[in-house]
């Protein structure tokens, strides 16, 4: 059961459908696997759950 697990911030469902379908399809050629053996993870993480350097992202101002 291969695992493929992404983290990135929100997404929308288009955006999830083609990156499941994408990973799946090319992890399936390069490792010579059926695409039903893979199992895809997407984890959307909030900038008030996420730190770099000490501070939220939320609360990081940006440039």
């Amino acid at each position: 059961m291969p695992v493929i697990t992404l983290e990135a911030a929100s997404l929308n469902k288009d955006q999830k459908k083609q990156l499941v379908e994408e990973f799946t399809k090319s992890a399936a050629r390069i490792m010579n696997m059926p695409k039903a053996s893979f199992y895809v993870f997407l984890k959307e993480n909030l900038p008030d759950n996420v730190g770099v350097g000490g501070v939220l992202l939320s609360e990081k101002k940006h440039s």
